[in-house]
């Protein structure tokens, strides 16, 4: 939370989705899952991060293709960057990024499901199989 606003990207090249998420990504082999999410973070939106503690595991399934995702979130707190400041992501794979409040988060379109409730309300969460959208 910044300001106590939340921070989501769009992961999708060429916007070919209005689908907005948390930051984060695939983990790399042999490196622990908080120096991936400061990897994917930098990488997604130009900002450097400290990982705090998990608080939300969701799993995202699609039985018609036989996908199975487990996604784990931690809550992170911002150490240098301008998450205000215009940013292009060099691989060209995130091509928005922005700050909601809560009231905010009604009018956009976002996955998981329960990262608004994880995001303002604290504690921890695990959300069993939610349909995956494409």
């Amino acid at each position: 939370m910044i300001d106590d606003r939340l921070l989501l990207v769009n992961a999708w090249p060429e916007a070919k989705s209005d689908l907005m998420c948390a930051p984060g990504g695939g983990a790399d082999p042999h490196s622990s899952l908080e120096d991936n999410l400061k990897r994917e973070f930098l990488e997604e939106t130009g900002l450097e991060i400290a990982v705090g503690a998990p608080c939300l595991i969701n799993e995202f399934h699609d039985r018609r293709r036989d996908f199975h995702q487990v996604d784990v979130y931690f809550r992170v707190t911002l150490i240098s960057g301008d998450p205000l400041q215009d940013w292009t992501d060099p691989e060209g794979i995130v091509t928005k990024r922005r700050l909601v409040t809560r009231a905010e988060m009604a009018e956009v379109r976002v996955k998981p499901d329960s990262l608004e409730r994880i995001a303002w309300d604290g504690g921890i969460f695990y959300d069993v199989l939610e349909p995956v959208l494409r």
